[in-house]
């Protein structure tokens, strides 16, 4: 995998990887950005929900279960008094939104994800304790 960082103005890069899509870094105007675009720990964040919730909908759709709706929420907690402010905790809830969802079934998905074949969750557990939730919403 290769990506590229082409600086804009002030704090803001845009960034391309192999796939050919785009996205925009910025800062705070605090720091000297004017907030155009995500920052790049809300990207790691954002990357390693995508990952597990890659693998739980594979995993699921394979077990046919009924999902009509997905949504993946992270709470980050980083180290605040000592620099790289490292990510500490991370907190997953998995919401799944369908007829006659088994619990067991949307468990053992996340088992598998955490556990098994999600990279971003394999490099975050490195440094950051891993939690997780799941909500089962009935259509």
């Amino acid at each position: 995998m290769d990506v590229k960082l082409t600086w804009k103005q002030d704090m803001a890069f845009t960034c391309t990887a192999d796939s050919g899509h785009e996205v925009t870094l910025d800062s705070s105007e605090s720091v000297g950005g004017h907030n155009t675009g995500f920052r790049p720990m809300e990207l790691m964040a954002l990357g390693t929900a995508g990952c597990s919730s890659m693998d739980v909908i594979s995993i699921l759709r394979k077990k046919r279960v009924p999902v009509t709706a997905y949504e993946c929420k992270v709470h980050v907690e980083s180290v605040r008094d000592a620099h790289p402010h490292v990510f500490e905790l991370m907190e997953f809830e998995y919401i799944v939104t369908g007829k006659g969802i088994d619990r067991a079934d949307v468990e053992r998905a996340v088992q598998l994800s955490e556990e098994k074949y999600c990279q971003g969750i394999a490099m975050m557990r490195k440094s950051a304790e891993i939690r997780s939730k799941i909500t089962i919403i009935e259509e």
